[in-house]
């Protein structure tokens, strides 16, 4: 791609815009302004006998131009591809050797830890939540007329509402794809104005500096005075930025201390709050050892109240494993019951190991009853669900209903979702596209300053030269050469504008 199509923001604008046909006709354009401009009518020149000092001032080339410093300078990028493939490599090997120590850690630890420790053992519960798949598991499980017929027709909806959600889905797409051409065609149509007020702003910027050239070149040609500040013919980029240097130092310290304070401020509430957490968790540990000791006390109460009550003992297993008793209390209390010694032993030691045993083994009516093997259970949210169990069972009513009520339900909510994504996404593309033209309207003034900025630093060194020859004493007739060539460098010098 030409490099020259990127010199202003209203070529990138342009090139972001277009199509690309469009792209391609635009490049070809510039090329034969470009070609036509510098290279076609040099060819009509008729060549002249023109001494080097004639060349110098048509070609306005100054007698010394330093190169600048950046050309001089040369980073070399060290060479670091091999590292990461390294750093990957060991670091894989480290993570599977840190594994296998765990594992030998871990066999290691499990000896040593005693048996009411360990982690119960637990049955994996195969949950079914997806209706298709309970159908499936019915029909392998208990293969009969009712459980095929109602898996067929769960697995025939099934197919029936994705194939109506893909043909939904394709018409939202069609439909919002063919707002947003409506769109993008009102974008481009109101971008003309935009892109007709910079190029207009661009050429009102070189017809100003042709002009106020003019005016001060035609003192010096008439053999005028000269001025007394020659040089600043055009404004530098820094006088064309809005603002001070100073005020905006003076912003940047501001800020500077601004965030130091927000750090300082946010540390300091971080530890406050720390602190005051920690003080919560001071007061919560009083507060519970309060809680305990009134919890021990009642207990004296009950057990000495309620000796020969048969629910003593599961209230007294409930509370000891709640305040988490230790085995001293846990004796004070039951010594205190009317029971047998026998049935006081057992009832210590069964709570003793209770308190210190870390795992309990889950309801049998939920997670089943400990054995490692794979148990099997439902739990459905669907409305395939309902259609299934009318299948199964068609003479109740209440099945039809339900089916009939949460289908309608399910496609009235997917439809009104899919109706309401459509139209979001059209509002946010009408947005967007007005946000762009907005911003685009907004950068027409950087774009202006941007421009004139690099006018300016084309320019301004040609108008120093231009009085450094004025002191040189050259005649008004060199002068003039060198005027014209400098007007010429004005009105078709970068950066360039395109028609």
């Amino acid at each position: 791609m030409n490099s020259v199509e990127f010199h202003d923001w209203e070529s990138r604008r342009q090139q972001r815009n277009l199509t690309g046909v469009q792209r391609r006709n635009n490049n070809q354009t510039k090329e034969g302004v470009i070609v036509n401009t510098f290279i076609k009518n040099d060819e009509f020149v008729p060549k002249q006998d023109i001494s080097l000092e004639d060349t110098k001032n048509q070609l306005v080339i100054s007698d010394k131009t330093t190169l600048p410093n950046k050309l001089k300078e040369d980073y070399v990028r060290p060479e670091k591809s091999l590292i990461p493939i390294s750093g990957i490599a060991v670091g894989v090997m480290g993570l599977f050797a840190g594994i296998s120590y765990f594992i030998k850690r871990n066999a290691k630890i499990t000896n040593e830890i005693a048996k009411e420790k360990w982690i119960t053992s637990f049955t994996r519960n195969i949950s079914i939540n997806e209706e298709t798949v309970q159908a499936i598991v019915q029909m392998v499980q208990n293969p009969n007329a009712k459980t095929v017929r109602a898996g067929l027709g769960v697995l025939t909806l099934t197919a029936t509402a994705f194939m109506g959600k893909t043909f939904f889905d394709g018409f939202k797409e069609v439909w919002v794809k063919k707002k947003e051409a409506d769109i993008q065609k009102n974008l481009q149509e109101q971008l003309i104005n935009v892109e007709t007020q910079s190029f207009s702003g661009k050429m009102q910027i070189v017809r100003n500096a042709l002009s106020e050239t003019t005016k001060r070149f035609s003192k010096y040609l008439q053999k005028s005075e000269t001025e007394s500040q020659p040089f600043g013919m055009f404004k530098s980029a820094k006088e064309l930025s809005f603002g001070n240097t100073a005020k905006k130092r003076d912003k940047n310290k501001a800020d500077t201390l601004k965030y130091v304070l927000i750090g300082a401020s946010t540390f300091a509430s971080i530890v406050g709050l720390s602190m005051y957490a920690m003080k919560n968790l001071q007061s919560a540990s009083k507060e519970t050892a309060k809680f305990v000791e009134k919890t021990k006390a009642d207990l004296n109460k009950i057990v000495q109240s309620d000796k020969g009550k048969p629910l003593i003992r599961e209230y007294l297993e409930n509370m000891l494993q709640f305040i988490n008793a230790k085995e001293e209390f846990i004796r004070e209390i039951v010594n205190k019951t009317d029971w047998p010694q026998q049935e006081k032993e057992e009832f210590i030691e069964q709570m003793v190991k209770k308190i210190d045993t870390s795992t309990v083994k889950v309801n049998p009516n939920i997670g089943g009853d400990g054995t490692q093997k794979p148990s099997f259970s439902s739990f459905v949210d669907d409305y395939r669900a309902f259609f299934y169990n009318m299948l199964i069972e068609p003479d109740n009513k209440q099945f039809q209903q339900l089916f009939y009520g949460t289908t309608a339900l399910a496609a009235i909510g997917y439809g009104g979702k899919l109706l309401g994504d459509a139209v979001k996404e059209v509002q946010v593309k009408k947005i967007n596209a007005q946000t762009e033209l907005n911003l685009q309207q907004m950068l027409v003034s950087t774009e202006l300053r941007n421009f004139k900025a690099k006018k300016d630093a084309a320019i301004n060194p040609l108008i120093t030269e231009f009085y450094k020859q004025v002191d040189k004493g050259k005649s008004p007739e060199e002068l003039k050469t060198l005027a014209e060539n400098i007007l010429l460098e004005i009105k078709n010098g970068p950066p360039f504008v395109y028609s």
